[in-house]
């Protein structure tokens, strides 16, 4: 397949039409497509990718369920009481809870905008010039974690309810560092090596990640001399609040086949729209069971609660949902059940099914550049960036709803922003630049230089006006997230403005019109 990299950009003057007027020979499945018209291929090619977005969507409440259930671990402690010498058993968290927003949530969420920019670097390696979609593609997932994100979970919480962030230092720090990542790519695009990126400026960046997490965890720890002197809220001792349950009484406990069912928590097995057995569900060290029921569920179209709706159109929407969903549903049955390992073998399957995703989407995002000629910078801010960030707000709106503070929901965002520099940009350059740097002793280029250090610019200057707004919802109401339902729909609108102003203003700028 013809790659982005052979039409998308007139290296003559460091920028691109917007739209150019060349026939496109290549295809997805069969050569048959060229033959297709323009217009025709590029409805198919919109189709598949919010098709996959769909997906990205299905496998990320598998995902989350999966990281709930390892960061839920917990190991036995003993130890001896010196005044009575009696063994004291306890439970201890595994996980750190800092540490799991920044590497299991943030790096998780963020690994299609990730498989993605590496995927592209590899199709790209042994180029002089990078790859457009990865850089982009990253920009403007970080203008979609930020201004929408934020509008959506400030929607969340009920009207009148208050979330927020419980610990102040961490957060401080997790928003130093994501905003430093952005600093930090400017300066090497503009400042430090204009244009070009070295060996050395791809090892720093990736190794910057490592910071991050060494200063989050003394903040966390309150380690002197790395952590600011910050009282804090302490998180509830569970990561999630316990779900309500819904239980049969044991004489209706059944045995079939072989098997026991006790009564557990529907939500507590699977995320299933469709009871099984008027909500006996198997038990949870049935893993076989429980992974039978996977496939049970996502063959089903309709559930209980759709059967008792009184509205024939909504009933016949959701079974049409229900329907487009069935191919994904039954493909991520696959995914064992996250009681398995402690949800490692579930999460580890779930980034597997997510870079596979990835990988359709860029080949559908070249098609779309291809045969429209839209820059690809422009693509990238604009569909790419909010369909491969669509895990990150479903996990963000997720951890909104189920927590009891705003800390994971909003650590999410500003994590998922620095991840998306120091790995999502610095492996792929690292990539790159290692295989330049042992073939040609050549740093690596960059395309349009100037129009993504544009857009840098412009996500800093409306970055700092979102967390103006939260810091500024902090101080008069108590909280970032919740709050009454008209300053929460205030700043809601005022979030996405800003995204549309720097989505208008980047795609102008890469495109050369301004």
């Amino acid at each position: 397949m013809t790659s982005v990299g052979d039409y998308s950009t007139d290296r003559t003057n460091g920028h691109s039409n917007i739209f150019r007027h060349e026939k496109c020979d290549a295809y997805l499945l069969i050569h048959l497509e060229t033959v297709l018209g323009e217009g025709f291929r590029t409805f198919l090619y919109f189709l598949g990718l919010a098709y996959c977005f769909i997906g990205l969507s299905a496998i990320t409440a598998r995902f989350f369920r999966s990281m709930e259930s390892v960061v839920k671990h917990s190991r036995t402690i003993e130890t001896i009481d010196p005044l009575t010498n009696m063994i004291i058993v306890k439970n201890e968290k595994v996980w750190n809870y800092t540490i799991a927003d920044i590497t299991l949530l943030a790096f998780g969420t963020s690994f299609p905008q990730i498989s993605l920019a590496t995927i592209d670097a590899l199709r790209n390696i042994g180029e002089k010039y990078a790859g457009g979609l990865g850089p982009g593609t990253l920009v403007g997932s970080a203008a979609f974690d930020l201004f929408p994100i934020h509008a959506v979970c400030v929607m969340v919480p009920k009207a009148g309810e208050l979330k927020k962030i419980s610990d102040i230092g961490v957060w401080l720090v997790e928003l130093f560092w994501s905003f430093w990542a952005y600093i930090w790519l400017y300066i090497i695009l503009e400042v430090w090596t204009p244009n070009v990126v070295t060996l050395w400026e791809s090892i720093l960046t990736v190794l910057q990640f490592g910071l991050l997490l060494i200063h989050a965890y003394a903040q966390d720890k309150r380690w002197p001399y790395l952590s600011l002197p910050l009282e804090r809220v302490e998180r509830p001792e569970e990561w999630v609040p316990a779900e309500a349950a819904k239980y049969r009484p044991l004489d209706k406990v059944q045995v079939t086949t072989g098997h026991f069912y006790q009564n557990l928590a529907v939500e507590d097995v699977i995320e299933s729209s469709t009871p099984l057995s008027d909500n006996i569900i198997p038990e949870a060290s049935d893993s076989l069971s429980i992974w039978k029921h996977q496939f049970v569920d996502a063959l089903m179209l309709e559930s209980a609660e759709s059967r008792k709706l009184d509205n024939l159109y909504l009933r016949v929407a959701r079974i049409f949902w229900q329907s487009l969903l069935l191919p994904w549903k039954f493909l991520f049955a696959f995914v064992p059940p996250y009681q398995i390992a402690h949800g490692w073998i579930a999460f580890i399957f779930s980034l597997i099914f997510i870079s596979g995703i990835a990988y359709v989407v860029t080949k559908l995002t070249d098609l779309i550049s291809c045969v429209t000629g839209i820059n690809p910078y422009v693509i990238a801010f604009t569909a790419l960036a909010s369909g491969t960030s669509w895990p990150d707000l479903v996990a963000s709106k997720i951890a909104a709803e189920r927590q009891l503070t705003a800390d994971s929901a909003i650590a999410n965002i500003t994590c998922s922003n620095s991840v998306n520099i120091y790995i999502g940009i610095g492996v792929p350059w690292l990539i790159d630049t290692l295989y330049n740097y042992i073939a040609y002793k050549e740093p690596l280029r960059i395309d349009n230089a100037e129009g993504l250090s544009f857009s840098l610019l412009v996500f800093f200057s409306t970055s700092v006006a979102c967390i103006g707004v939260l810091v500024l919802r902090r101080l008069t109401i108590g909280a970032e997230l919740g709050g009454p339902r008209l300053w929460a729909w205030v700043t809601c609108i005022f979030f996405m403005l800003l995204w549309l102003i720097f989505i208008v203003l980047s795609s102008l700028r890469v495109s050369g019109v301004i």
